[in-house]
Parts: structure tokens; sequence; C-alpha cells
């Protein structure tokens, strides 16, 4: 991992194109595994790519997607007083580039409705990006509409390159409209991972059309047939129901009102509950299972690596995430954790929010009760957890749509060809 960008070649060729630059917030990241997958499904299908990112990584594990990508990894400043000589060399170099003016006419309206450290933060990182480019890189391409796109949309008007973005959740509904309205504007194209959240940027874009859903979908060659579950029904103590969520501990993902489901389920239904994930409320989320009189029953395994996290999914006899619409609101777009509970082959029932319908069909693919009413999430956990036939039909009904609809590859396929890249079958993807 280097400090300047430099150039440097990619397994598996080149483009028709040039280099992209890949911004990211932090890389790499056990919570954006989404990210990763898509990365090395583009890294086999020839593309050649450096990643760029803000921030350096925190967590102390990695999952094998992220030994698999060849692509060198390149950090800004992610403090700007942290590097000074190198953020005065970024913007000395940047100064001499030809859309350094509009680059910083750009930033300084944003910065006027947007007046914070942040927002400096992101110009200062933009000229040390622009600075250090490669000359081979002819594009930039942002995960994430916040932050990253405007790094990447500051760097691009510097340099005279294009860019674009893929935008996920939280970057999307709590960006303001103004600023989600003009980085459409300015991107070469945009995709995004659910349908609501194409529908609702599309109606910013100058050009719906601009703006094209694509599911990240799952790779199921991770995901073989699963074995017959256990046919536990919480009646016997000694062996109860094992209930999972996969999840960061924060407000959207609705923990607190899922621990409140739990401690409602009937006196006599004998259960276990797993999460798994790191998450800044984790400790408020521990201290509120004691006031309920279920810390005994929960276990918090905290972020763990790939091999944990489907070990996990395989443990279970049911998944629940309990999604909300946070306070900011923050929100789920389309969990790919629910996508690998069902391909895992466990029943799931889940909240009816943002996108979570657009994979979850009621009563036949899952169970899905409104957000933030735990008394009908508690329901919905009895109900499956008493019945191991109808969890199975569920799973089986789940898997079966997931492995239909949610595949990795046309996704990757239809990404790629915004790249410049040949068809599946004539490019190199050993």
């Amino acid at each position: 991992m280097t400090g300047a960008i430099e150039g440097g070649a990619v397994e598996g060729g080149g483009r028709p194109g040039g280099r992209v630059a890949v911004v990211l917030k932090g890389y790499p990241r056990l919570s954006e595994t989404f990210i990763a997958q898509e990365l090395l499904g583009l890294q086999r299908r020839g593309l050649d790519f450096r990643i760029v990112s803000l921030r350096h990584p925190t967590d102390r594990a990695t999952h094998p997607v992220h030994q698999a990508i060849t692509a060198a990894v390149d950090y800004l400043p992610e403090y700007l007083y942290q590097e000074p000589r190198r953020v005065l060399r970024g913007w000395l170099a940047a100064r001499r580039l030809p859309g350094y003016r509009a680059a910083r006419a750009t930033w300084w309206r944003d910065l006027l409705r947007d007046p914070t450290p942040n927002r400096v933060r992101r110009f200062g990182q933009a000229c040390v990006l622009a600075a250090e480019l490669d000359p081979a890189t002819t594009h930039l391409y942002a995960h994430f509409l916040h932050t990253p796109s405007s790094v990447a949309r500051y760097a691009a008007v510097m340099t005279g390159r294009g860019w674009s973005v893929s935008a996920h959740a939280k970057d999307i509904w709590t960006t303001p409209d103004w600023e989600k309205r003009e980085k459409l504007a300015d991107a070469a194209w945009a995709v995004t991972c659910t349908a609501v959240g194409r529908d609702h940027l599309a109606a910013l874009a100058p050009d719906p059309d601009r703006v094209a859903l694509l599911y990240h979908g799952l790779d199921l060659a991770d995901f073989p047939q699963p074995p017959a579950r256990p046919r536990r029904d919480g009646g016997d103590p000694a062996d109860p129901v094992v209930i999972v969520s996969v999840g960061r501990a924060v407000a959207k993902k609705g923990y607190d009102d899922l621990l409140a489901a739990l401690a409602a389920l009937p006196a006599g239904l004998h259960w276990r509950f797993v999460h798994v994930g790191g998450g800044g409320l984790t400790k408020a989320l521990r201290e509120q299972a004691g006031r309920l009189g279920i810390a005994d029953r929960v276990t918090w395994s905290g972020a763990l690596p790939r091999a944990g996290v489907l070990a996990a999914l395989a443990a279970g006899d049911l998944f629940v995430l309990a999604s909300k619409i946070a306070g900011d609101g923050d929100r789920d777009g389309l969990p790919n954790v629910l996508m690998e509970a069902q391909a895992s082959g466990l029943p799931v029932v889940a909240t009816r929010v943002s996108a979570i319908p657009e994979l979850i069909d009621d009563g036949r693919t899952g169970l899905l009760v409104p957000a933030g009413d735990p008394a009908a999430l508690a329901a919905a956990v009895a109900e499956l957890a008493g019945d191991p036939d109808r969890r199975a039909a569920l799973a089986a009904a789940g898997r079966e749509r997931v492995c239909a609809e949610f595949g990795h590859d046309a996704g990757i396929d239809r990404l790629a060809a915004r790249f410049g890249l040949p068809a599946p079958g004539l490019a190199d993807v050993a």
C-alpha cells in the first residue's frame, strides 16, 4: 500500500479507455463486502483500476475477497493536518491544472451551503488526488454519493476527467437534494442498488436514464446447497431455537426494537440470539438486554471475517433484521445480509422499509412486519420459531428466489459494460 498515487497494472489486463481510479471512503472494510465483491468481479472482467481510499482501515481482519483483489491501494491524507507537506504539494500542483478554478468555484458554492470542516477536508483530499493521479487514469468512479463522490468530482473537474458514482443507502437519504441534483448533473452516469433509490435519484437527475438500477447480488459460488437444519421448535430448553442477525449496531438497524421483541416472546419458547457486527451502539444494546432480563440469552460476537459470518448463518434457525428509518433519515438500502441469509438456507423476518420488499415477498419468501413495531416483530419471530415446517418452506422459497434473481454476475456484466469492457466471453476473465 502506497502513499502517492502512482501508476501500476492490475492483473487481468487494461480497458480500451485507460485506467480507473476507484474512490472509496475506507478500504478494506468488513462491513462493505459488497464493494469488494464488485471490485473482484471487475478485476476478473479485465478492468484496469487502482483503489483510492479516503481513510485507513480500522478492522483488524479482512475477508478472503480482499486478498483476491490485486489492485494497488493508495491512501489520501485522512486529515489534512496529518500530512501538511503532501497537502501543500498537492494544492500547489492542483492550482496549475486547467480545471482548478472551476473546481474551486464548485467547492466554494458547496462550502457556503455546507460550512463544515469535512467539506474543507474533501477539497484538500481532491487536490492531492488530482495532483498525484497517474496520467494513464482516464476516469474516476466513487462508491457513495456523499464524501467519496465529492472528492472524485472536485478532482475530476480539476483534471478534465470524467467521473461516475455508485449510490447506496445512507448517502442517498442523508445528502441534501441540492447536492444530489448537482452531482448527478455532473456525473457521466450513476448506478444504485435499489429500485426505490433509483426512482428517487432519477427524479433529481437532468436525464432519468443517467441513473440505473444495479443490484449488487451475491457470488452464489459462496453458497452451495445447505444441509437440512435441525427441527427445533423452542420446546426444549436444552436445544433452543437460534435466532441470528448480522449488522452494525447503529440506529437504522433497529436492534433496540429487536431486543424488545425478543423480551416479549412467549415464556415457554426457548431461544438464543446471536448478533454479528460491530458498531457504536453495542454498549447501549448490551445494557438494554440487561434491563430486559435477556442478557444471558444473547451472544454479542462483534465484527467477524467472512468465514465467521457464514458459520453463524449456518448454525442459525432463523434470521431477523429490524431495519428502520433513523432520526437523521439514514436507512438501509437492500441489505446484502438478507440475501446471504436466504442463500444460506435461513428463513428471514425483516421490516417493510426501504428496498427490503424488493427482495422479500411477504408470506412466500419470508415475513415482513412494520418498521419500529416490536410487538409485530415478536409475533412473527414466535410464529416461525415454533414451526420448523414453516421455516423450511420459507427458507426454500427464499433461496430459490435469491439464486434466480439476485446472482452477482448479471449486475457485474452490466457495470463492466459502462466501463467499456467487452461482453462476457470476450474478456480475459481468468
